[in-house]
């Protein structure tokens, strides 16, 4: 195998003297009778160059991350330190980190194909390396914990590209255990006829299609269902309820269930925006619309709370810029509901000691960094996060049941301007380009729908897939191409937009296109791809954030591009609507 060369910075000390003393309260309870104590922990920077650097473009990299490069030992020597690990983002995936500092230092002039950053960890312990490694040192659904330096291959290898993977009818239920697909009985049985029907077998790409795009999650299943209640059968399903509020009494309402958001009247007010030919800014006085949103981000809170909040509020903005033909989102809202705290160290009276959901964040981790991470993404992006809530709830229903939110609520929401020429989404016609704006796409979030639609702990093992990363710098990018095609009013070549979220392009083009009623002809290839190596289900279905889907006339797409480079917001064209409602798939040379 060759072995790929890679540089190495040493940089300051990772943890603060405080947080230092957290970790170390921290393992005493995880690794006990081990005595395993943190000395000291330091940043390491792990980079894949183009080619090699030359000493003023070290000097540059060393200046920017604030490192020096080292073989070992570049950060401070501790003579009590008896053993060393380091923690670095997850193997095989990109960290947010990473995608911002690449490009940061790209746009600086160095030929850096990748950086990524880890710690060092150093341990005062009687630690045998070749024992189990200690929990608490790592997140495990975003880290790895390493017993030796990484090498390159390690961080940034990358082997050929997967094929599509052919289901033997006869193995569904097998595929949807492995795939963690969440499929019903009926769901299952339904796939068996109809693909006999077509004589043939199903790819695990159109079984992850189908299980987002029928995943509780994307269909509300539950809340469309019929129900009984006291054995009398009701006339509204819940989702039917939820809407007779808009059906009684509509005054004001431009929109409603039938977009990313909704949008209500407002009144005459002064825009400033600026004007799309001078560059300047000016007060702009028109009808004002509002967009407003509220959603959940549950499972992804549960299994990773800073990241999974972070996305949360990140999908949540994402639905505000994609609602009619592009908003601009203005103000958001958390808010949290968990099980009971269990502070460590200040137990109360009503907390009872239980067994919790494997793979799940305790309610005080949740707590601990959830509403972090969505606060960090709201100021990120740029948009001020005013106002939320905060509620812990257990209910014992008997010595052997408690009601509780291990599983919590975390709710996203907030509050848009829309222009009212842009209200309404317009019909995407045969021909018409699309196209797929924002980062490229990720190992990250597969079968993120199916996952959310899951009972709590059913496959702790699959929860990973469904981990998100959030990049609120890329999604601020995106969200300045659309204000720029906002400010053309008319002109605006926007046809119709989506945002990506969960079951990735396999939901998001589906539903900007059959809307329309029309089909498409597309290029996986087209698809931009951090990783070679994924394969065809893994572009199409992966739940890389940041990203939207659009439909732009030809005669508007070199406009629409001139935009897309001015603001640095990657897009890519993946195909062309079609007048037949059937979606075609290609891999580049041809395959379908």
């Amino acid at each position: 195998m060759t072995v790929r060369p890679m540089m190495v910075l040493s940089g300051a000390a990772a943890l603060s003297p405080f947080r230092l003393d957290r970790l170390n309260a921290a393992l005493a309870d995880t690794v006990g009778a081990t005595g395993v104590r943190v000395v000291s922990a330091h940043w390491l920077y792990f980079v894949d160059a183009v080619q090699p650097l030359d000493a003023q473009a070290t000097r540059r990299l060393e200046r920017i991350v604030e490192g020096v490069v080292s073989d070992r030992s570049g950060d401070p020597a501790d003579a009590h330190a008896e053993a060393e690990l380091y923690v670095v983002p997850r193997l095989g995936t990109i960290s947010p980190w990473s995608s911002k500092a690449t490009d940061i230092l790209r746009q600086c002039g160095l030929p850096i194909r990748r950086i990524e950053r880890g710690q060092r960890i150093r341990l005062q312990a009687d630690y045998d390396s070749g024992a189990k490694l200690p929990a608490g040192l790592h997140d495990p659904m975003t880290q790895s914990l390493l017993a030796r330096l990484p090498t390159g291959e390690d961080l940034f290898g990358s082997g050929a590209a997967r094929p599509l993977g052919i289901i033997d009818l006869a193995e569904l239920d097998r595929a949807n255990r492995e795939l963690g697909l969440a499929l019903s009985d009926d769901e299952i049985a339904y796939l068996r006829e109809r693909y006999s029907e077509l004589g043939r077998d199903p790819s695990d790409a159109e079984l992850m299609m189908f299980a987002q795009a029928n995943s509780e999650h994307c269909r509300h299943k539950v809340f469309n269902a019929s129900w009984t209640l006291d054995g009398v059968d009701q006339d509204r399903s819940l989702f039917a309820m939820i809407r007779n509020t808009h059906a009684v009494t509509p005054d004001g309402t431009l929109s409603a269930y039938s977009d990313n958001a909704a949008v209500i009247e407002g009144h005459r007010a002064q825009r400033f925006r600026v004007d799309p030919d001078s560059g300047v800014f000016a007060r702009q006085a028109e009808q004002a619309a509002y967009a407003i949103k509220v959603e959940t981000h549950n499972h992804p809170t549960a299994i990773s709370p800073f990241p999974g909040a972070a996305t949360g509020a990140g999908g949540e903005i994402r639905d505000e810029g994609a609602v009619g033909r592009g908003g601009k989102p203005k103000a958001g809202l958390t808010g949290f509901t968990v099980s009971h705290l269990r502070i460590p160290g200040q137990p109360e009276p009503w907390e009872s000691a239980r067994a919790l959901p494997a793979g799940y964040a305790t309610a005080f981790e949740i707590m601990r960094d959830g509403p972090i991470g969505a606060a960090a993404f709201n100021n990120e992006f740029g948009r001020p996060c005013l106002a939320g809530y905060f509620r812990s709830f257990e209910q014992p229903q008997s010595p052997t049941l408690v009601r509780g939110y291990d599983k919590p609520i975390m709710i996203a929401g907030g509050i848009g301007a829309v222009r009212p020429q842009h209200v309404d989404k317009h019909r995407v016609s045969p021909g018409d380009a699309v196209i797929v704006l924002g980062g490229p796409a990720m190992l990250i979030g597969l079968g993120g729908g199916a996952a959310s639609s899951k009972a709590a702990g059913d496959n702790a093992a699959l929860d990973f897939a469904s981990v998100q990363r959030d990049n609120a710098e890329m999604e601020r990018r995106c969200q300045e191409v659309i204000d720029a095609c906002m400010a053309l009013g008319d002109a605006n070549p926007v046809v119709a937009i989506h945002d990506v979220g969960a079951g990735g392009l396999s939901n998001a083009v589906p539903e900007l296109l059959n809307d329309a009623e029309v089909g498409g002809d597309l290029d996986l290839s087209a698809i931009p791809c951090s990783d070679p190596a994924m394969s065809p289900m893994e572009r199409w279905c992966s739940e890389s954030q940041e990203r939207y889907v659009l439909a732009v006339t030809p005669d508007d797409l070199p406009r629409f591009a001139a935009l897309c480079e001015r603001e640095r917001a990657p897009f890519a064209v993946l195909g062309t609507a079609t007048a037949e409602r059937h979606l075609s798939l290609r891999d580049g040379d041809g395959t379908a």
